[in-house]
């Protein structure tokens, strides 16, 4: 049995930072699946993308990760602008890919469900509802805060919310994020707001400000560890929740899942591309 199935598109991403231009590929996908080469629990990415970038997919089972591929007509192709301070960028998309069929995923069984939508349409919510009648379902709200006008990505609200959180066990936002869904300027009113949609985890993220996760009506606050030099910052979010996710399954509280999160985000800046080193090294 899968324990941790992710769902997300890879993409063939160009990064821009104050001191560099890097080609790669990424997507919630990519830098989710990474640091379970070396977690000890069953792990299983489902993707899509054009036959042209199958070479993104041999590099993740090189790495031991099991990957099935549902055929695109395109590659997802994301531009990541970042300004001398990695916790803010700016984003253009230069392609779409095809949206994931619920056909295509009705064989998948996992216990466990991460979606990673990049864009509105990539996954329906009578995909995320069939799903969460098979397992727990973790969302990377991120793609359905998204709207994309003449290449460039503006925020936007989710007009499918209400009726979509209500399957949702695990919400990951930023503070931007939950601000664009709830409206509310507060973070911990807007939790609050978003636990009574029916999601049982919140978990918002702040960059180096670190995090906070509200279960069960209390707030865990999760401090950032500063890492030792600043290389790279994307695909950190999903790092994090590689991190968590991992230690919920394996019976972690709240506060130790998020501190092991944060930690692992936090070595993942240090180098470009996927974390790729020792999740439990000091």
């Amino acid at each position: 049995m899968i324990d941790i199935c992710c769902i997300g598109h890879l993409t063939a991403d160009k990064v821009v930072t104050t001191s560099s231009t890097m080609y790669m590929p990424g997507g919630t996908a990519y830098y989710f699946s990474f640091p379970f080469c070396k977690l000890d629990v069953n792990y299983l990415l489902v993707t899509a993308l054009a036959l042209e970038e199958m070479n993104y997919v041999t590099e993740l089972r090189d790495h031991g990760i099991e990957v099935v591929v549902q055929q695109s007509s395109h590659t997802v192709n994301f531009e990541n602008i970042y300004s001398e301070n990695q916790d803010y960028r700016t984003q253009n998309v230069l392609q779409l890919a095809d949206p994931f069929s619920e056909a295509f995923l009705l064989p998948i069984q996992a216990k466990l469900f991460h979606l990673g939508p990049l864009l509105p349409d990539d996954i329906s919510v009578g995909l995320i509802k069939s799903l969460a009648a098979k397992g727990k379902i973790s969302l990377d709200a991120q793609g359905y805060l998204r709207e994309v006008i003449d290449q460039k990505v503006y925020p936007r609200d989710w007009p499918e919310k209400i009726e979509a959180l209500r399957y949702v066990d695990i919400l990951k936002t930023d503070e931007g994020e939950l601000a664009a869904l709830t409206g509310c300027t507060d973070v911990r009113e807007g939790a609050r707001m978003v636990a009574d949609w029916g999601v049982k985890e919140v978990i918002i993220t702040n960059g180096s400000q670190g995090s906070l996760i509200y279960y069960e009506g209390i707030f865990y606050t999760i401090p950032a560890f500063p890492p030792q030099v600043i290389v790279d910052a994307t695909g950190c979010g999903d790092t994090y929740m590689a991190g968590y996710l991992y230690q919920r399954c394996k019976g972690a509280d709240v506060q130790q899942a998020g501190t092991f999160a944060a930690a692992l985000a936090s070595k993942k800046m240090e180098a470009a591309g996927p974390f790729k080193g020792d999740p439990f090294s000091s």
